[in-house]
């Protein structure tokens, strides 16, 4: 086999790759009552390791979720869509239990990733009926929930990265929500990018940009989040970044 031919051989399973992990995050999301949302995902090479994902449950409810694999490219992207199709199987049983369903997807990411591997995971269950967010926190950066009076709180109970233990017992978290309060998450890309100075943007950053866009629909303050974001980095992007935006109606 010639040169040319290897090349062009690993050129289109990378391209393929691409589209299989683009495919992943671009499927139409479910409708819900009681909640509009929204994600953007922008990787810093052509493969990352951040994913998000939204899944229909029954009764009114809907499961968002978001991950950080550790490391970066092909390593990464490969490990974000293992632990992403672990999640979809064990919502499909057990979807509204947040925590059995982090138990399954950490036993699956501990038995196929290599040593010293992990993923961070943010998995809610939003319930439209009940105005509630049950969730599970595995060593994510912790989502944050505007209220209406420009209130935050942070979304921190679960337990460790899924991949680091055989087992881990997962406790839940519990919110009410109420109409229009804001739910955002988001990777360690987002809240950690820099200024020429060398300073962060932080969660502050991420508030401020969704305080001035919380007149505009849940895509349209996803997209103003990014925009900000570059603004103060001046364009530099320099880890993948994903969020999750949702408004309860």
């Amino acid at each position: 086999m010639t040169t040319d031919k290897v090349v062009m051989d690993v050129s289109q399973d990378w391209a393929t790759a691409c589209d299989v992990q683009e495919r992943f995050m671009q499927h139409p999301g479910p409708t819900i009552d009681g909640l509009s949302y929204s994600a953007r995902c922008r990787q810093v090479r052509a493969l990352g390791g951040d994913c998000y994902d939204f899944l229909p449950l029954p009764h009114n409810r809907l499961a968002l979720a978001i991950g950080d694999a550790s490391g970066k490219s092909l390593a990464a992207a490969l490990m974000i869509s293992s632990v992403q199709s672990s999640l979809r199987t064990a919502a499909s049983f057990a979807g509204s239990d947040a925590a059995a369903v982090l138990r399954a997807v950490n036993s699956q990411a501990y038995a196929s990733s290599l040593a010293g591997r992990y993923a961070t995971l943010f998995y809610g269950v939003f319930d439209g009926t009940m105005r509630t967010l049950r969730y599970v926190n595995a060593g994510h950066n912790p989502p944050i929930v505007i209220r209406q009076d420009r209130s935050m709180i942070r979304l921190q109970t679960g337990g460790v990265p899924v991949g680091i233990f055989p087992s881990w017992p997962y406790e839940e978290g519990l919110v009410q929500l109420g109409a229009g309060d804001l739910i955002i998450a988001y990777t360690d890309g987002v809240t950690e990018a820099l200024n020429p100075a060398g300073e962060e943007w932080g969660v502050e950053g991420l508030r401020k940009a969704a305080d001035k866009s919380a007149a505009q629909c849940a895509d349209g303050i996803a997209c103003a989040l990014f925009t900000s974001m570059d603004e103060f980095s001046l364009g530099r992007q320099t880890d993948d970044a994903a969020v999750i935006v949702a408004r309860v109606n």
